[in-house]
């Protein structure tokens, strides 16, 4: 997730190099080597598909050298963009930021720029779904992030697996069996008593998708802890947990080596899927089950994102101008749908969600769905940002998750929740 729960394609890359990096405004790089050339940096994590569109930039702007740093995961790239935040040193001019960990910046605007006052006159808030600018926008009202992908959910299963269990595969009845999480969870009870499999992947997987549909994520809107006042929150750990106990999860740590083999050997039937998942069910399934894999574009009790990336300009870039400029260009609908055809990261722009080359787009591997008109769909269901206070993410990948795992591991589901509980509040005091 572009946290440790996204688009993860490939293994981790060394982080001693970006370590290393030094601010991006020294007087080494500003000089370019005597040329006029301003040099500018952006760093980035997972896949974004911008290595084209780096170069493409350049060619535009011959006055511009840009250096790309890339790492391969997203919770060391965020760990060492705090740190380097902190020292108010060694930042990159563009940095990308995961919409998991942005309320750990959110709350720092003071060391990111205002892209309403250093960004390109003709950028304005429209260019993006609402909810999708309202959550790059800090309580003060600093426009911190420009917005790349997001990442509407949808569902994904494997049909011939629900045909061996006689359970219905016509279009309608699927969406009928995806429509809530009572149907959901329904079909699966129905799903591991025919054939004694699971029925989706990993509590943790299903329990982050319920958790992103809520107004307010684990913390209120003033950074409370909300984990024990929100009783939805509860109410969705109950459901889920239930599930795990009837043997409904195949209890698969996600991106792990055996969550990426229990895609080809048909381990679970269904998985959630935002729209940067589907590359990852490709690689992960193999070419042996293509066709088999399907996505439809209903999702239980409406939907919801997961997922999605920011471009801000921090104020330690010694070119804060021409960074928003890159920033501004790198997020237009044309080069967003470029990029989505590169690695199916999807757009957030509005243009770009009505573009005939988005719409159009098909996915031969999940049955030639037109899998841009699918997600695009998906994508306005989403009405408000879900706000996420300080800590949010952290609670997710070290407090719900390595709970609802110890509840896949034999803890009772009231023992996870304590140890959930007592981890959130570790966070977030």
């Amino acid at each position: 997730m572009r946290s440790n729960q996204r688009r993860v394609f490939a293994g981790a890359i060394a982080l001693a190099a970006a370590v290393g990096l030094t601010a991006c405004g020294d007087s080494d790089a500003d000089s370019g080597s005597g040329s006029g050339q301003i040099e500018l940096s952006i760093g980035t994590f997972t896949e974004f598909g911008y290595e084209d569109l780096i170069k493409e930039y350049e060619d535009l702007h011959p006055n511009i050298k840009i250096t790309h740093h890339k790492t391969g995961q997203g919770g060391p790239y965020h760990q060492q963009l705090l740190t380097k935040l902190a020292a108010n040193s060694g930042l990159e001019d563009v940095v990308a930021i995961e919409e998991g960990h942005l309320p750990d910046v959110l709350d720092k605007p003071h060391l990111f720029n205002n892209l309403a006052e250093i960004g390109p006159k003709d950028v304005k808030p429209e260019r993006w779904l609402d909810w999708k600018y309202q959550a790059g926008t800090a309580k003060d009202g600093t426009w911190i992030g420009y917005g790349t992908d997001i990442g509407p959910l949808a569902m994904c299963y494997r049909k011939d697996l629900l045909e061996a269990a006689k359970l219905p595969t016509d279009e309608a009845s699927v969406k009928a069996m995806f429509e809530s999480w009572d149907s959901y969870f329904e079909a699966g009870d129905k799903y591991v008593e025919a054939t004694g499999k699971a029925w989706f992947d990993s509590a943790s997987q299903i329990f982050n998708s319920m958790q992103n549909q809520l107004p307010e994520g684990y913390l209120t809107k003033d950074d409370k802890l909300a984990i024990e006042s929100n009783s939805a929150i509860k109410d969705n750990w109950d459901q889920v947990t239930a599930a795990v106990e009837g043997k409904q999860s195949a209890k698969l740590v996600a991106f792990s080596p055996e969550w990426n083999n229990g895609f080809k050997q048909g381990a679970f039937a269904t998985k959630t899927c935002p729209s940067w998942m589907l590359g990852v069910v490709k690689e992960q399934a193999g070419p042996e089950n293509a066709g088999k894999w399907a996505v439809t574009d209903a999702f239980p009790n409406g939907g919801g994102n997961w997922g999605g990336s920011y471009l801000a300009v921090p104020k330690q870039s010694q070119h804060p101008k021409e960074a928003a400029e890159l920033a501004a260009w790198l997020t237009a609908p044309e080069q967003q749908v470029k990029a989505f055809e590169k690695t199916g990261n999807f757009p957030s722009q509005v243009e770009a969600l009505d573009s005939p080359e988005l719409l159009g787009s098909t996915n031969d591997y999940f049955g030639d769905v037109k899998v841009g008109q699918l997600f695009a769909t998906m994508a306005k269901k989403v009405g408000k940002a879900q706000y996420k206070g300080p800590g949010d993410g952290k609670i997710q990948e070290n407090a719900t998750s390595p709970a609802l795992q110890a509840v896949e591991a034999g803890k009772s589901p009231e023992e996870g929740w304590r140890q959930a509980v007592d981890a959130a509040k570790k966070i977030v005091k």
